[in-house]
Protein backbone atom coordinates (compact mmCIF):
# COMPACT_ATOMS: atom_id res chain seq x y z
CA UNK A 1 0.00 0.00 0.00
CA UNK A 2 1.08 3.56 -0.70
CA UNK A 3 1.53 6.72 1.35
CA UNK A 4 1.03 10.44 0.75
CA UNK A 5 4.32 12.29 0.52
CA UNK A 6 4.63 15.92 1.61
CA UNK A 7 7.74 17.84 0.59
CA UNK A 8 9.13 21.22 1.53
CA UNK A 9 12.55 22.80 1.32
CA UNK A 10 12.35 23.34 5.07
CA UNK A 11 9.80 23.57 7.84
CA UNK A 12 6.93 25.57 6.36
CA UNK A 13 5.32 22.56 4.72
CA UNK A 14 4.58 21.25 8.19
CA UNK A 15 1.77 23.83 8.41
CA UNK A 16 0.27 22.20 5.31
CA UNK A 17 0.77 18.69 6.67
CA UNK A 18 -0.87 19.68 9.96
CA UNK A 19 -4.05 20.81 8.20
CA UNK A 20 -4.09 17.84 5.80
CA UNK A 21 -3.96 15.42 8.73
CA UNK A 22 -6.86 17.21 10.40
CA UNK A 23 -9.00 16.65 7.31
CA UNK A 24 -7.60 13.24 6.29
CA UNK A 25 -6.25 11.64 9.47
CA UNK A 26 -6.73 8.07 8.29
CA UNK A 27 -3.93 8.01 5.71
CA UNK A 28 -0.21 7.36 6.15
CA UNK A 29 2.13 10.28 5.47
CA UNK A 30 5.81 10.73 4.75
CA UNK A 31 7.16 14.26 5.26
CA UNK A 32 10.49 15.27 3.76
CA UNK A 33 12.23 18.55 4.54
CA UNK A 34 15.34 19.38 2.53
CA UNK A 35 16.57 21.62 5.33
CA UNK A 36 20.25 21.11 4.54
CA UNK A 37 19.81 22.98 1.25
CA UNK A 38 17.20 25.51 2.33
CA UNK A 39 16.17 28.14 1.52
CA UNK A 40 15.36 27.31 -2.09
CA UNK A 41 14.32 30.86 -2.90
CA UNK A 42 17.88 32.08 -3.41
CA UNK A 43 18.63 29.47 -6.09
CA UNK A 44 18.12 29.51 -9.86
CA UNK A 45 15.26 27.73 -11.62
CA UNK A 46 17.53 24.86 -12.65
CA UNK A 47 18.77 24.26 -9.12
CA UNK A 48 15.28 24.44 -7.60
CA UNK A 49 13.97 22.04 -10.22
CA UNK A 50 16.85 19.60 -9.64
CA UNK A 51 16.52 19.67 -5.86
CA UNK A 52 12.74 19.28 -6.02
CA UNK A 53 12.94 16.42 -8.50
CA UNK A 54 15.44 14.60 -6.27
CA UNK A 55 13.03 14.89 -3.34
CA UNK A 56 10.05 13.79 -5.43
CA UNK A 57 11.94 10.79 -6.77
CA UNK A 58 12.95 9.81 -3.24
CA UNK A 59 9.35 9.95 -2.01
CA UNK A 60 8.10 7.98 -5.00
CA UNK A 61 10.77 5.36 -4.30
CA UNK A 62 9.37 5.15 -0.76
CA UNK A 63 5.99 4.08 -2.18
CA UNK A 64 4.23 7.44 -2.17
CA UNK A 65 1.42 7.49 -4.72
CA UNK A 66 0.87 11.23 -4.31
CA UNK A 67 3.45 13.89 -3.49
CA UNK A 68 2.34 17.32 -2.32
CA UNK A 69 4.85 20.10 -2.96
CA UNK A 70 4.05 21.98 0.24
CA UNK A 71 6.46 24.71 -0.78
CA UNK A 72 5.50 27.73 -2.84
CA UNK A 73 8.96 28.09 -4.36
CA UNK A 74 9.01 24.46 -5.52
CA UNK A 75 5.39 24.72 -6.73
CA UNK A 76 6.20 27.89 -8.64
CA UNK A 77 9.51 26.82 -10.15
CA UNK A 78 9.41 23.04 -10.52
CA UNK A 79 5.89 21.59 -10.40
CA UNK A 80 4.86 22.08 -13.99
CA UNK A 81 8.15 20.78 -15.38
CA UNK A 82 7.98 17.68 -13.20
CA UNK A 83 4.36 17.04 -14.21
CA UNK A 84 5.04 17.49 -17.91
CA UNK A 85 8.57 16.14 -18.30
CA UNK A 86 9.24 13.60 -15.56
CA UNK A 87 5.98 11.95 -14.52
CA UNK A 88 5.20 10.65 -18.04
CA UNK A 89 8.44 8.65 -17.84
CA UNK A 90 7.07 6.61 -14.92
CA UNK A 91 5.29 3.68 -16.52
CA UNK A 92 5.12 1.03 -13.80
CA UNK A 93 2.81 2.78 -11.29
CA UNK A 94 0.14 5.44 -10.99
CA UNK A 95 1.62 8.52 -9.29
CA UNK A 96 1.09 12.26 -9.30
CA UNK A 97 2.63 15.44 -7.89
CA UNK A 98 0.44 18.34 -6.72
CA UNK A 99 1.23 21.88 -5.61
CA UNK A 100 -0.13 24.49 -3.21
CA UNK A 101 -0.59 27.55 -5.42
CA UNK A 102 -3.64 26.49 -7.46
CA UNK A 103 -5.80 25.50 -4.46
CA UNK A 104 -4.94 28.82 -2.84
CA UNK A 105 -5.82 31.10 -5.74
CA UNK A 106 -9.12 29.30 -6.39
CA UNK A 107 -10.41 30.68 -3.09
CA UNK A 108 -9.59 34.32 -3.87
CA UNK A 109 -12.50 35.40 -6.13
CA UNK A 110 -15.01 34.27 -3.52
CA UNK A 111 -13.32 36.30 -0.77
CA UNK A 112 -12.39 39.69 -2.21
CA UNK A 113 -15.05 42.40 -2.41
CA UNK A 114 -12.98 45.15 -4.01
CA UNK A 115 -11.19 42.92 -6.51
CA UNK A 116 -7.86 44.22 -5.20
CA UNK A 117 -5.67 41.37 -3.96
CA UNK A 118 -2.24 41.38 -2.35
CA UNK A 119 0.20 38.48 -2.44
CA UNK A 120 2.82 38.25 0.31
CA UNK A 121 5.54 35.78 -0.63
CA UNK A 122 9.25 35.05 -0.83
CA UNK A 123 11.33 36.87 -3.47
CA UNK A 124 11.53 33.70 -5.58
CA UNK A 125 7.77 33.19 -5.62
CA UNK A 126 7.18 36.86 -6.39
CA UNK A 127 9.68 36.82 -9.26
CA UNK A 128 8.05 33.71 -10.73
CA UNK A 129 4.71 35.58 -10.91
CA UNK A 130 3.02 32.22 -10.38
CA UNK A 131 0.25 33.71 -8.26
CA UNK A 132 -0.38 36.46 -10.78
CA UNK A 133 -0.56 33.99 -13.66
CA UNK A 134 -2.84 31.56 -11.82
CA UNK A 135 -5.14 34.31 -10.57
CA UNK A 136 -5.43 35.78 -14.05
CA UNK A 137 -6.51 32.38 -15.37
CA UNK A 138 -9.52 32.22 -13.07
CA UNK A 139 -10.47 35.90 -12.73
CA UNK A 140 -9.41 38.50 -15.28
CA UNK A 141 -10.92 41.44 -13.37
CA UNK A 142 -8.64 41.30 -10.34
CA UNK A 143 -5.98 43.90 -9.51
CA UNK A 144 -3.04 41.92 -8.10
CA UNK A 145 -0.16 43.43 -6.15
CA UNK A 146 2.81 41.39 -4.98
CA UNK A 147 5.16 42.04 -2.08
CA UNK A 148 8.36 40.14 -1.39
CA UNK A 149 8.97 39.56 2.33
CA UNK A 150 12.58 38.34 2.46
CA UNK A 151 12.97 38.62 6.24
CA UNK A 152 9.91 36.65 7.31
CA UNK A 153 11.20 33.11 6.73
CA UNK A 154 14.59 33.70 8.45
CA UNK A 155 12.81 35.20 11.46
CA UNK A 156 10.43 32.27 11.71
CA UNK A 157 13.09 29.61 11.31
CA UNK A 158 15.21 31.35 13.95
CA UNK A 159 12.26 31.14 16.35
CA UNK A 160 11.94 34.93 16.43
CA UNK A 161 8.44 35.21 14.97
CA UNK A 162 7.06 36.46 18.31
CA UNK A 163 9.79 39.06 18.76
CA UNK A 164 9.77 42.83 18.32
CA UNK A 165 11.97 42.28 15.25
CA UNK A 166 9.22 40.22 13.65
CA UNK A 167 6.70 42.94 14.51
CA UNK A 168 8.89 45.51 12.78
CA UNK A 169 9.26 43.49 9.58
CA UNK A 170 5.57 42.57 9.49
CA UNK A 171 4.77 46.27 9.57
CA UNK A 172 7.44 47.09 7.01
CA UNK A 173 6.11 44.79 4.29
CA UNK A 174 2.44 45.48 5.00
CA UNK A 175 3.09 49.21 4.72
CA UNK A 176 4.88 48.67 1.42
CA UNK A 177 2.12 46.60 -0.17
CA UNK A 178 -0.65 48.92 1.01
CA UNK A 179 1.29 51.91 -0.29
CA UNK A 180 1.24 50.24 -3.71
CA UNK A 181 -2.52 49.67 -3.57
CA UNK A 182 -4.59 51.03 -0.64
CA UNK A 183 -7.71 49.29 -2.01
CA UNK A 184 -6.43 45.80 -1.22
CA UNK A 185 -8.98 43.92 0.86
CA UNK A 186 -7.56 40.39 0.58
CA UNK A 187 -4.04 39.24 1.42
CA UNK A 188 -2.76 35.86 0.27
CA UNK A 189 -0.06 34.35 2.48
CA UNK A 190 1.98 32.87 -0.35
CA UNK A 191 4.47 31.00 1.80
CA UNK A 192 3.81 28.04 4.07
CA UNK A 193 5.87 29.65 6.85
CA UNK A 194 3.65 32.71 7.05
CA UNK A 195 0.76 31.24 9.11
CA UNK A 196 3.09 31.55 12.10
CA UNK A 197 2.97 35.32 11.57
CA UNK A 198 -0.77 35.48 10.98
CA UNK A 199 -1.54 36.78 14.46
CA UNK A 200 0.99 39.58 14.08
CA UNK A 201 -0.31 40.41 10.60
CA UNK A 202 -3.88 40.60 11.90
CA UNK A 203 -2.75 42.74 14.83
CA UNK A 204 -0.93 45.20 12.59
CA UNK A 205 -3.88 45.43 10.20
CA UNK A 206 -6.26 46.14 13.07
CA UNK A 207 -3.92 48.83 14.39
CA UNK A 208 -3.56 50.25 10.90
CA UNK A 209 -7.32 50.40 10.45
CA UNK A 210 -7.91 52.13 13.78
CA UNK A 211 -4.86 54.37 14.18
CA UNK A 212 -3.27 54.86 10.78
CA UNK A 213 -6.34 55.47 8.64
CA UNK A 214 -4.97 58.89 7.75
CA UNK A 215 -1.99 57.33 6.00
CA UNK A 216 -4.10 55.05 3.77
CA UNK A 217 -7.57 56.63 3.98
CA UNK A 218 -10.56 54.41 3.27
CA UNK A 219 -14.34 54.87 3.47
CA UNK A 220 -15.89 54.02 6.82
CA UNK A 221 -17.74 51.09 5.23
CA UNK A 222 -14.59 49.66 3.61
CA UNK A 223 -14.50 45.85 3.91
CA UNK A 224 -12.34 44.27 6.58
CA UNK A 225 -9.07 42.83 5.35
CA UNK A 226 -9.29 39.09 4.68
CA UNK A 227 -6.24 36.85 5.03
CA UNK A 228 -6.00 33.68 2.97
CA UNK A 229 -3.77 31.02 4.48
CA UNK A 230 -2.94 27.88 2.54
CA UNK A 231 -3.18 24.96 4.94
CA UNK A 232 -6.95 24.50 5.13
CA UNK A 233 -7.39 25.19 1.42
CA UNK A 234 -4.77 22.65 0.35
CA UNK A 235 -6.19 20.07 2.76
CA UNK A 236 -9.71 20.44 1.39
CA UNK A 237 -8.41 20.43 -2.18
CA UNK A 238 -6.60 17.14 -1.52
CA UNK A 239 -9.74 15.62 0.01
CA UNK A 240 -11.71 16.63 -3.09
CA UNK A 241 -8.98 15.28 -5.36
CA UNK A 242 -9.08 11.88 -3.67
CA UNK A 243 -12.87 11.75 -4.03
CA UNK A 244 -12.53 12.43 -7.75
CA UNK A 245 -9.61 10.05 -8.27
CA UNK A 246 -10.28 6.63 -6.75
CA UNK A 247 -7.27 5.26 -8.65
CA UNK A 248 -5.10 7.09 -6.11
CA UNK A 249 -7.37 6.78 -3.09
CA UNK A 250 -7.56 3.00 -3.36
CA UNK A 251 -3.77 2.71 -3.32
CA UNK A 252 -3.37 4.49 0.00
CA UNK A 253 -2.82 2.71 3.30
CA UNK A 254 -4.90 3.82 6.28
CA UNK A 255 -2.98 3.44 9.53
CA UNK A 256 -2.93 7.11 10.53
CA UNK A 257 0.87 7.26 10.71
CA UNK A 258 3.32 10.03 9.88
CA UNK A 259 7.06 9.69 9.38
CA UNK A 260 9.36 12.72 9.29
CA UNK A 261 12.54 12.84 7.22
CA UNK A 262 15.11 15.62 6.92
CA UNK A 263 18.39 16.20 5.13
CA UNK A 264 19.79 18.04 8.16
CA UNK A 265 20.44 16.93 11.74
CA UNK A 266 17.39 14.97 12.84
CA UNK A 267 17.38 16.23 16.42
CA UNK A 268 17.62 19.85 15.32
CA UNK A 269 14.82 19.31 12.81
CA UNK A 270 12.57 17.70 15.42
CA UNK A 271 13.11 20.59 17.82
CA UNK A 272 12.32 23.29 15.26
CA UNK A 273 9.48 21.32 13.67
CA UNK A 274 7.49 21.49 16.89
CA UNK A 275 6.94 25.22 16.22
CA UNK A 276 5.16 24.39 12.98
CA UNK A 277 3.40 21.10 13.69
CA UNK A 278 2.31 21.89 17.24
CA UNK A 279 3.55 18.61 18.76
CA UNK A 280 6.77 16.81 19.57
CA UNK A 281 8.03 14.51 16.83
CA UNK A 282 10.89 12.18 16.01
CA UNK A 283 12.75 12.58 12.73
CA UNK A 284 15.17 10.58 10.63
CA UNK A 285 18.13 11.90 8.64
CA UNK A 286 18.46 11.02 4.95
CA UNK A 287 20.70 12.07 2.06
CA UNK A 288 19.33 13.11 -1.31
Amino acid sequence: MAKIGVFDSGYGGLTILREIRKVLPQYDYLYLGDNARAPYGTHSFDVIYRYTLQAVQYLLDQDCALVILACNTASAKALRTIQQRDLPLIKDKKVNVLGVIRPTVEAVPGVTQTGHVGVLATPATVSSESYVLELEKIATDLTITQQACPMWVPLIEAGEHQSDGAKYFVGKYLREILAKDPQIDTLVLGCTHYPLLKEKIEGWLQYHREIEASEFPKPENAPMMQIISQGELVAQSLADYLKRHPEYREQLSKNGTCTYLTTENADRFAQSASLFIGENICAQHINL
